[in-house]
């Protein structure tokens, strides 16, 4: 009888190991849909569109963009993480929805760490603390001693919770005590900046390099821990005597959990192979992306620093989701 229950269990064990194996051998099957939960257009769903792309030539099945925008990304993510963890349906996550939201909502309806399997890390996406061409600063020094100089007169634009964050560091890190005007989006905290409404921003790469290029905003430091090639010739805050100091908003894919380790490590060998392409790192540059890759266990690590960096701030600032 112990003999029987014995051979029982090593066929089930080898049963199990089959099915995976040949799980990993056969996805995609059929066509895959990547949840994007935000707006078609924004950055993050730019860079999910041209992994499908490259995803459904390289792997020879239709992946697909599904935007799901709303609630700061909290809704798609709550549909990625319900998912079947059968690897047809992932989900672009970012620091907003893996590591910043549960600070900010009372509820996002997901857990981030538990609900989803870690694929990889796709790029990072630096941000600018710019100012218009008429405020006297032209360094992150001369900002923090112009805002101890006039306390709460100097006021920098906030279009997005990364902007939030940043900002809430810069005066940690610092103590220079600026007014934050929050935004709904860049644009139209472009267009006061660059009128003299406001005299700052934080922002991407991305909204504002084009601006600094045509002399309509110039840059005072970049959140990356070195001078990044996105923004050549600009320091770094943390080059400018704030030693440490780096805030990049991320994206990276994911599954639901309980997706098979095989189709997980499918799908990050492939997307590994993408980013390393040179073709793709202009276009990520383009973008201003900064291609990522590495192993979903690396993923799983950055995730759980970001929120162990993130929490505390977002809690001592009292920061609440829009």
């Amino acid at each position: 009888m112990k003999m029987r229950t014995i051979a029982g269990v090593v066929c089930l064990l080898a049963g199990l190991l089959f099915g995976a194996n040949a799980m990993a051998q056969a996805y995609p099957a059929k066509t895959v849909r990547i949840i994007v939960p935000y707006q078609a257009g924004q950055g993050t769903d730019v860079v999910a569109r041209y992994l499908a792309e490259h995803l459904t030539k390289s792997l020879g099945q239709t992946f697909y963009v599904d935007n799901k925008p709303g609630a700061g990304g909290n809704i798609g993510t709550e549909a990625g993480a319900r998912s079947a963890p059968d690897g047809y349906t992932l989900t672009m996550g970012t620091n907003a929805t893996q590591s910043m939201n549960q600070f900010l909502y009372a509820s996002v309806g997901y857990d981030p760490e538990k609900d989803f399997a870690p694929i990889i890390l796709v790029g990072m996406l630096p941000m600018v603390i710019a100012a218009n061409p008429s405020f006297p600063a032209n360094s992150i020094p001369e900002l923090v001693a112009a805002a101890k100089t006039r306390p709460d007169k100097i006021n920098v634009a906030l279009p997005s919770t990364s902007a939030r964050l940043v900002f809430e560091l810069l005066k940690v890190r610092t103590g220079a005590p600026l007014f934050g005007v929050p935004y709904k989006g860049s644009a139209s905290a472009m267009t006061e900046v660059m009128g003299g409404q406001v005299q700052l921003t934080i922002d991407t790469v991305t909204a504002t390099r084009g601006h600094v290029a045509s002399g309509k905003l110039k840059a005072l430091g970049i959140t990356t821990l070195k001078t990044s090639e996105l923004l050549p010739g600009v320091k770094s805050v943390a080059e400018q005597g704030v030693p440490g100091f780096e805030m990049s908003p991320w994206v990276a894919l994911y599954a639901p959990h309980g997706t098979p380790q095989p189709i997980v490590d499918t799908l990050n060998a492939e997307v590994k192979k993408i980013l390393a392409r040179p073709e793709t790192r202009q276009r990520m540059s383009q973008l201003g992306f900064e291609p990522v890759g590495g192993t979903p266990a690396q993923l799983a690590a950055f995730e759980r620093q970001e929120r162990a960096k993130w929490g505390p701030l977002i809690k001592a600032a009292g920061l609440k989701g829009n």
